[in-house]
């Protein structure tokens, strides 16, 4: 092949980048309208998304489904634990995964149930029915309905409540990662999601010949392809679509890179703007040819780059608003300056996994109890003043005495927590304004939309971890809620 084949800029090319990133999306409506190619989102990455999965347990009651529907619409893999297949499909769809598995059996609750969990959802409970029955539904039950005669159905609170949940924290413990270190890639888990993230990204956009691409292999990915300086050009790089929402990395110290390179110098790129050219922020780093190595990126080290110029006046990166990833080999360093460990030709990088790291730690079981649990025999207590289950509480098998021993099992577990002890659960919309309370002297209701969008959002927050907290619905109708300054306004457990 001639100098001149090899300088040849390819149009195609070219246009397949600015189509695969959505640059210009009337290129996209073209494609679609000549290919015949349904309109969907399947393609379009989430900043939820964790390479690891979050398990559900009650996946199909009030709260677990809810739960459920509101972590798959932010983008994290669920993975639902039910105990009847065909059931949990009439009530869950056929888009989640499902497990069969049973709280109250430990050899249940095997590889298959907890395999690459990074956090737990449980929103077990017992199930309590009026003596005179329900409707096929639990109308009344989901009604808030308080029954003058309730009674459990099936098992009992103290295997449901305690031993169910134990189990649950000690297989938990078994499988969670380190709480410092958040997974954002995974590449030892392949899926056809990895592979629709990431695309090639080279200097054909401004002219140039250079190539690359970006494999999902077995247990790694590999960034692979040819740099040429032909043509003004020289760099290659894939870079991620853009996430929405926004992945949240606060809280976290950096990322850490697991590679193996061919001993040249890369660099890697954060960004926190969906625009298709604007700031990046930018770290180079050195491989050592054949060999693994962690690469630690502080975000205080990252430098705001735009065009391979620094950005003299740029803000330090918005850790909460990370949108899109790229990876680069490029003859460059910054600012006209040239890379010095840059080879034109074949390069390859291989990558085990991108994780944030350092940080604070996040909530990785999330427990649903229930407000009154210390109520019970508390001396001076007015019956008359409490809630139905306070006042039933023997009749109903002790049923908060027990889910007390199944909070004291995850506090005592040494996993980050979060305890949420609802006041009586309704079916209303939600949308209220929601007060916290610590001390378990709080009464009124809430939403089960509530309390699972407050689960969600629990997953999220450093400020919850280690953390017990009562929540009802207040009066006032509200857009949006603050959910860093709720939890902020709480003490954590001691």
């Amino acid at each position: 092949m001639t100098e001149k084949n090899r300088s040849q800029w390819d149009l195609c090319r070219f246009i397949k980048t600015l189509t695969y990133f959505e640059v210009f999306p009337v290129l996209n409506w073209v494609e679609k309208l000549f290919q015949r190619r349904p309109e969907n989102n399947e393609n379009q990455p989430k900043g939820g998304i964790q390479m690891g999965v979050i398990l559900v347990a009650g996946a199909t009651g009030g709260v677990g489904k809810r739960v459920v529907q509101r972590l798959s619409a932010q983008g994290y893999k669920v993975r639902c634990l039910v105990r009847d297949i065909d059931k949990a499909r009439s009530t869950l769809g056929n888009d989640v995964d499902l497990v069969v598995g049973d709280i109250t059996k430990p050899a249940t609750l095997n590889d298959l149930v907890m395999s690459n969990i990074q956090g737990v959802v449980c929103c077990t409970a017992v199930r309590v029915q009026p003596v005179e029955g329900d409707t096929p539904d639990r109308a009344k039950y989901n009604q808030g309905v308080k029954f003058y005669l309730p009674e459990i159905v099936g098992d009992t609170p103290e295997n449901v409540e305690y031993k169910g949940v134990k189990n649950l924290v000690e297989a938990a413990r078994r499988y969670l990662s380190n709480t410092g270190e958040k997974a954002i890639f995974d590449f030892t888990q392949p899926s056809e999601e990895l592979k629709n993230i990431w695309g090639a990204l080279d200097d054909v956009v401004m002219g140039g010949v250079s190539s690359s691409n970006f494999h999902i292999l077995e247990k790694t990915a590999l960034f692979a392809g040819n740099v040429s300086t032909a043509n003004s050009g020289g760099f290659a790089s894939v870079r991620t679509k853009n996430f929405t929402p926004a992945i949240n990395l606060s809280g976290f110290t950096g990322v850490r890179l697991r590679v193996k390179g061919d001993g040249q110098r890369y660099k890697i790129f954060l960004r926190t703007e969906t625009a298709w050219d604007g700031v990046g922020y930018s770290y180079s780093f050195d491989t050592v040819a054949n060999s693994w190595i962690d690469v630690n990126i502080p975000f205080v080290n990252l430098t705001p780059v735009f065009r391979a110029k620094t950005v003299k006046d740029s803000p330090e990166i918005d850790k909460s608003k990370v949108c899109s990833f790229q990876l680069m080999l490029s003859k460059f360093e910054y600012d006209g300056d040239l890379n010095p460990k840059f080879n034109p030709g074949g390069f390859a990088l291989e990558l085990e996994s991108i994780k944030a790291y350092g940080g604070q730690g996040l909530p990785q079981f999330v427990l649903v109890s229930s407000a009154g649990v210390t109520r019970p025999g508390r001396p001076g207590i007015n019956l008359e003043e409490e809630p139905p289950a306070v006042r039933l509480n023997d009749q109903l098998g002790g049923i908060l005495t027990w889910k007390l021993k199944g909070e004291d099992s995850v506090r005592s577990s040494e996993i980050p927590y979060t305890i949420i002890r609802p006041c009586a659960l309704t079916e209303e919309a939600g949308g209220k304004e929601l007060i916290f309370e610590q001390g378990d002297n709080i009464r009124g209701k809430v939403s089960r939309n509530d309390i699972a969008e407050l689960c969600v959002q629990s997953l999220k927050q450093p400020k919850a971890r280690n953390m017990t907290l009562e929540v009802k619905q207040g009066e006032n109708d509200v857009k949006s809620i603050n959910w860093e300054q709720l939890f902020s306004s709480l003490q954590p457990d001691k």
